[in-house]
C-alpha cells in the first residue's frame, strides 16, 4: 500500500499556495463532459456538492436521508473556529494551527492541519454572504466565544444551533445548483459498495430504501462525505442512522483505514438514563464557557444528592469540587475533550457521580447568572436550557444541569493524501470521513470548520488537479455500467442482502448491536487495556457469527424495510468493531482520546510513546478470514515540536 502523503515544497505557509499553483486545470468548457458523484449531504457533501456543480462540473449527491437538510451536521450546536482574530486577543492563522496540533497530541499530519487553519476565515466570509446568522455584537460586529484547549475566542457561533444554520446556509447552495439541472439529487439511497475499474474509483452501488431497488452508478470520480462511526458504541451524540457502511465498503476495496482507535468521548452529555435509549443527548460545549463543572467532595454528600435528600444547589461551596479547576487552572473548565472526559470519568469512578445510575457530574451556571444576568445567559444558550428541560424536567437557571461524557466524534477515517485521495486512486473522502486534520483527539468547534473547509475550498482544486491529470477530456464521462466489474460489485451487495434475509433466526438487529455498544464502550471506551481489548475482540467474533446464524429480519428486499437497513449497517460494525480493538490493541501509549491505562503517569495522565509511536497506523483489508496488514505513515513535526501536551 503507497501512503505517499503528497505533502507540496516549500515553507508551511506557502504549500497551500504553491499547491493550488501546481494543480492541474480543466478548462471551464471542458467541466461539463466530466462527472462526479459525492455521497453524503452534510456540510463536507453539500459544499463540495454546490461547489463543483457551481464550477460546471456534473454532480450527483447521493444522501440515506428524505432530505439533505437531515444531514447529521444540523446536530452540532457550539460553534465553528475561524482565526479571524476579531476580538484582537492574540489569535493568527499560526496559533490556531499550534492549538489543533497540540490539541490532536501530536498525531496529526502538520501540512494539512496548517491549510486547515488557513482558510477558516474564508469559511466565515462565505457563511455570511450565504445569509448564516451568525450571533453579533451590539455594534453588528460578529461576535466570538471560546471552546476547549483553546485561550482566545475564535469561535463563531448562531446559538446553539451552530451546524443547523451553517447547514441551511450549504443546503441553499446545493439547491441552486440542483435548481439549475448542475447537480441531480438522490434522497433515500444507500451507498452499499464502491465500484473499481482497473483499481481505479469509478461508482457506486446503491439500495433505493423506498423500493429496495440496486441501481449503478458511474463517474470520474467519487467523493466519500459520509461522516463517523460513533454509531459502533450504540449509544452515542450521533443520530441511530449514522454508520460506518460507506467508509467500511471502501476499506474492503483497498482505501487504507487510519487510527480507527481514535474515537472522542465529549465531556457534556445529558446522562444515560436507562436501556430504552437509542441515542444520547448533546449538550454544547460552549456551556462551559459560563457553567463551572463540580461534583461533592465527599461520597456521603454525592449519595445524599443521588438520593434527592439535597437539592444541589444548596450542596455548600466548602463541599463542592470544582476539579478541572482545580487540576487545569490555566485552562479550568475549558480544558480539552478528551482530558475533561477522563476527569468526570476519575470522579464519578471514585463514588463522588451525582446522577441515579453514579454517572454524572454537575455544570453549574449560578456564578454566571449572578455575575451577567439571566437574560444573557438566556441569549447565549436559551435554545440548549430548553432542550435540557424538556429531557430532564429541571430547569438549569435554578438548579445546576447534569452531565456526563459520552461517544461524539471520530478522529480515525479513512486515509487521505494532501489532496484528499484515498489509497484508491478517484477515490477521495471529506470532513469526518477521513482521519487527516484532528490527530488523536479534535478541539471543539473544529468538525464544522473541516467538513467546510473541505467542501467548499478544497474540493474545486483537489479534484479538478485530478480530472485534469488522470482523465482526458475524450474519456471523460464515458464510463460504462455495463462494466464487469459494476456487475461484479451489484452482484456482491445482492447475495449479502439475500443472505441475512435468509437466515430466519431470533435476534434484531437492534438487540445484536446493543449488546456490540456494550463490549464496545467498557473495553474501547474513555480507558483500555490489554486484556480488555484481547477479550473484546474475541467477543465480537463471537458476536459476529451470532448475527449471521440468528439474525432476524421481517420482510423483504424489494420494499422499504427499516430492519433491512439496520441489519446491513449493524453487519459493517461487527466488521469494524474488531479493527477498531486491534488498533487500539496494538498502540500501546495514550495519546488523545485512546488512554491506555498502561501509558499514565501517578496522577493518571496520558503518557505518549513518541519515539515507537508518532505515526499514523493505516490498516489494509485483507480478507473476513486474515489479519489486517498494517501500515504506518511516519509524522514529521517541523514546526510544532511534540511536548509535554499540559493545561494545567
Amino acid at each position: 500500500m503507497n501512503l505517499d502523503a503528497k505533502i507540496p515544497e516549500g515553507p508551511i505557509e506557502q504549500k497551500w499556495t504553491n499547491a493550488k499553483f501546481n494543480y492541474k486545470l480543466v478548462n471551464p468548457a471542458n467541466k461539463r463532459k466530466y462527472s462526479v458523484i459525492v455521497v453524503g449531504s452534510g456540510l463536507a457533501g453539500s459544499g463540495a456538492a454546490a461547489t463543483l456543480g457551481e464550477l460546471g462540473y456534473n454532480v450527483k449527491c447521493f444522501c440515506y436521508q428524505d432530505s439533505p437538510r437531515r444531514a447529521h451536521s444540523i446536530a452540532a450546536q457550539g460553534g465553528i473556529n475561524a482565526a479571524k482574530n476579531y476580538q484582537n486577543d492574540g489569535d493568527s492563522v499560526y496559533r490556531l494551527f499550534y492549538d489543533t496540533v497540540k490539541g490532536g497530541d501530536f498525531r496529526s499530519r502538520e501540512a494539512n492541519v496548517y491549510r486547515l487553519a488557513e482558510v477558516s476565515s474564508n469559511i466565515i466570509d462565505q457563511c455570511v454572504a450565504q445569509g448564516v446568522p451568525f450571533a453579533r455584537e451590539y455594534g453588528g460586529m460578529l461576535a466570538n466565544r471560546s471552546f476547549g484547549g483553546a485561550q482566545v475566542s475564535r469561535t463563531f457561533y448562531a446559538r446553539g444551533q451552530t451546524g443547523q444554520q451553517l447547514l441551511l446556509g450549504a443546503y441553499h447552495s446545493l439547491s441552486r445548483q440542483i435548481g439549475l439541472g448542475q447537480v441531480k439529487m438522490y434522497n433515500r439511497h444507500e451507498m452499499l459498495d464502491v465500484v473499481l475499474v482497473d483499481g481505479v474509483a469509478k461508482g457506486i452501488i446503491t439500495r433505493n430504501m423506498v423500493t429496495g431497488k440496486i441501481d449503478r452508478w458511474a463517474a470520474d470520480a467519487v467523493v466519500l462525505a459520509t461522516g463517523g462511526y460513533s454509531t459502533v458504541f450504540f449509544l452515542s451524540t450521533n443520530a441511530a442512522g449514522c454508520n460506518v457502511t460507506a467508509a467500511w465498503r471502501a476499506y474492503r476495496r483497498g482505501a487504507g483505514f487510519a487510527n480507527p482507535c481514535y474515537t472522542q468521548i465529549h465531556p457534556t452529555c445529558i446522562p444515560q438514563e436507562g436501556e430504552h435509549q437509542s441515542k444520547l443527548t448533546l449538550m454544547s460545549e460552549s456551556l462551559r464557557n459560563d457553567g463551572r463543572v463540580w461534583v461533592p467532595k465527599t461520597r456521603e454528600m454525592a449519595e445524599k444528592v443521588r438520593n434527592a435528600e439535597i437539592l444541589p444547589s444548596d450542596v455548600p461551596e466548602d463541599e463542592r469540587d470544582y476539579y478541572l479547576e482545580r487540576k487545569y487552572p490555566s485552562f479550568g473548565n475549558l480544558a480539552p475533550r478528551d482530558i475533561s472526559s477522563r476527569a468526570a470519568k476519575e470522579a464519578c469512578d471514585d463514588g463522588r457521580g451525582i446522577a441515579p445510575t453514579g454517572f454524572g457530574v454537575f455544570l453549574d451556571f449560578a456564578d454566571a447568572i449572578n455575575r451577567l444576568g439571566r437574560e444573557v445567559i438566556e441569549e447565549r444558550y436559551g435554545n440548549l436550557f430548553d432542550m435540557y428541560e424538556n429531557i430532564m424536567g429541571v430547569n438549569a437557571y435554578e438548579q445546576p444541569m447534569q452531565i456526563y461524557p459520552a461517544p461524539h466524534y471520530t478522529m480515525g477515517g479513512l486515509w487521505v493524501d494532501y489532496n484528499l485521495e484515498t489509497t484508491i486512486p478517484g477515490l477521495f473522502a471529506m470532513g469526518e470521513c477521513n482521519f487527516s486534520d484532528h490527530g488523536a483527539n479534535r478541539l471543539g468547534a473544529s468538525a464544522l470548520m473541516q467538513g467546510l473547509a473541505d467542501g467548499y475550498f478544497v474540493a474545486p482544486y483537489v479534484l479538478g488537479n485530478y480530472l485534469g491529470s488522470n482523465i482526458p477530456v475524450g474519456k471523460a464521462g464515458k464510463i460504462d455500467i455495463n462494466d464487469p466489474a459494476f456487475e461484479e460489485a451489484e452482484n456482491a451487495v445482492k447475495e449479502k442482502i439475500e443472505k441475512m434475509l435468509s437466515i430466519k433466526g431470533n435476534c434484531s438487529p437492534r438487540s445484536i448491536h446493543i449488546e456490540l455498544g456494550k463490549i464496545m464502550l467498557d473495553k474501547c471506551g474513555m480507558a483500555r487495556d490489554d486484556a480488555g481489548l484481547k477479550e473484546a475482540i474475541e467477543q465480537i467474533k463471537a458476536l459476529r457469527e451470532k448475527f449471521w446464524t440468528d439474525l432476524k429480519l421481517p420482510g423483504g428486499a424489494d420494499e422499504l424495510n427499516i430492519e433491512l437497513e439496520r441489519a446491513g449497517r449493524v453487519a459493517d460494525h461487527l466488521e469494524f468493531a474488531e479493527l477498531m480493538c486491534r488498533d487500539a490493541l496494538e498502540r500501546s501509549e495514550s495519546c488523545g482520546g485512546h488512554f491506555r491505562v498502561e501509558s499514565q503517569t501517578e496522577d493518571g495522565e496520558a503518557v505518549r510513546q513518541d519515539d515507537v509511536f508518532s505515526n499514523a497506523t493505516v490498516w489494509e483489508f485483507k480478507g473476513l478470514d486474515q489479519e489486517p496488514a498494517k501500515h504506518v505513515e511516519n509524522l514529521v513535526f517541523d514546526y510544532v515540536k511534540p511536548g509535554v501536551r499540559s493545561y494545567k
